[in-house]
């Protein structure tokens, strides 16, 4: 883990960036980045020893941010659905926020297996084409997270500021995540939605892996941005970890076909497990720790 740095974060407050504050805070000077519009949200990130900056990135000024970062890693992201909002915080925010802190040491930019074409359940490497592959969900996302990539690769050159660009599949942990809102769907009844190709395959990713793995991803920070796939060494489908927790609950998971879904993304792991390792959380035991953190009632005996 990184110790002695000084760190920005940003999107603190989201699922996936709020267990990497929490972990870093303990031995490192950390800073995060949000617009902090909800007052609890703030107030969760001060209580365990975050300096909080509010800020838009699609609009605000950085002037009053400290610029001497050793580390930054963006994990904010936006989805308003409003293309020009979206792409100005998403790409454009990105690329001032890496110019802001050009002394930085490594830039971590998390982007998404969303930008990738999607083809069933072929694992996509790193070189696979690009496409808007969350537009029945999402219409601003795959564009935006495609546009932030180029932002920052381009940054990355000019400013000299060594990057890292991770394409996430699926983070989730205690914190929340993908199967944590298959559980609900399943506590209340309806109807999972699926792409029709299936099975729906991703790779899970527990967040004690994403915060154990940020070190190599500063570690392996390059000028002009080293790109890899960022994913649970593990493949693992919708259909699969609902009907695992339908045995750890002895709720039913129902499906629907929906061919506006997120298609089957499995992601090619060999980059990641050559510059930065395995991942060490099997899906099933994850997906067991979650309930019991969040819903430990639902859990047979």
């Amino acid at each position: 883990m990184l110790s002695g740095q000084k760190i920005l974060l940003t999107g603190p407050t989201s699922q996936v960036a709020f267990p990497i504050a929490r972990a870093l805070a303990a031995t490192n000077e950390v800073h995060g980045l949000a617009r902090f519009s909800k007052a609890a949200d703030r107030a969760r990130c001060e209580a365990i020893g975050l300096c909080c900056h509010a800020v838009d990135l699609a609009t605000g000024a950085l002037d009053a941010l400290p610029a001497d970062f050793d580390v930054v890693l963006n994990f904010a992201v936006v989805k308003s659905g409003d293309f020009a909002y979206d792409l100005a915080a998403n790409a454009e925010g990105a690329g001032r926020l890496l110019a802001h802190c050009r002394r930085a040491r490594a830039f971590v930019h998390a982007s998404s297996g969303g930008v990738y074409q999607p083809q069933g359940q072929t694992p996509l490497a790193e070189s696979a084409p690009l496409a808007d592959n969350h537009r029945g969900l999402f219409p601003t996302y795959s564009i935006s997270k495609i546009a932030a990539e180029t932002v920052v690769r381009f940054a990355s050159k000019q400013f000299g500021v060594p990057a890292t660009i991770a394409r996430l599949s699926v983070p989730y942990g205690d914190n929340g995540g993908w199967p944590a809102f298959h559980l609900m769907m399943m506590q209340a009844g309806h109807a999972i939605p699926l792409h029709p190709d299936r099975p729906n395959v991703f790779n899970l990713l527990h967040e004690d892996d994403y915060t154990a793995q940020l070190p190599r991803l500063v570690e392996i920070a390059s000028v002009g941005a080293t790109t890899l796939n960022w994913g649970g060494s593990e493949t693992a489908s919708i259909e699969e970890w609902c009907a695992w927790l339908g045995e750890l609950t002895g709720l039913e998971a129902r499906f629907t076909e929906a061919p506006n879904a997120i298609p089957p993304l499995p992601l090619d792991l060999s980059r990641q497990h050559e510059l930065v390792g395995r991942t060490t959380v099997g899906w099933r035991d994850g997906i067991r720790r979650q309930v019991a953190a969040r819903a430990p009632q639902l859990l047979r005996r």
